[in-house]
């Protein structure tokens, strides 16, 4: 075993306009058939959403601790295609599919190499501190303008 000079945490990176973020299934991921617990999906998700937001400059927690207000999520549908199990590594796919005033819309895949285990379509809304969806700031919606998926 080898150590490792400086731990840094898990990020997700970029391929193109895809952003990519790397899970492993632990214990407590799991039920008792041994398969990853539905809601876990939804945590899997949250996770390669905010560091999606991350890469792309947007302090999450700097806004929240001055009043600005915070994502949350307003819609999602979500389909289940096959389970995860223990130790799996997952990678979750998140692609921006729209852009609105104070809306993004997100597709995102949970895969096992190239199955598609779960896949969602999610809007994440900024609101005020008092629950009223609130403008993105411009330079928020140019960034997210600039991933914004487009098919081949």
């Amino acid at each position: 075993m080898t150590a490792v000079a400086t731990d840094q945490p898990v990020e997700g990176r970029f391929d193109g306009r895809e952003h990519r973020f790397p899970v492993r299934v632990y214990f407590e991921d799991t039920d008792l058939s041994g398969v990853v617990y539905h809601a876990n999906y939804l945590r899997y998700m949250e996770r390669a959403r905010s560091d999606m937001l991350r890469l792309v400059g947007v302090d999450q927690r700097g806004v929240m601790e001055s009043g600005g207000g915070a994502y949350a999520v307003s819609e999602l549908a979500i389909k289940y295609h096959h389970p995860a199990r223990l130790d799996d590594a997952l990678i979750v796919v998140s692609r921006l599919t729209q852009v609105r005033a104070a809306a993004v819309a997100i597709h995102q895949r949970v895969m096992r190499g190239t199955d598609i285990l779960t896949e969602a379509d999610v809007t994440a809304a900024l609101v005020a501190p008092d629950g009223r969806p609130r403008r993105q700031p411009a330079e928020w919606a140019a960034a997210y303008r600039e991933l914004l998926w487009k098919p081949e």
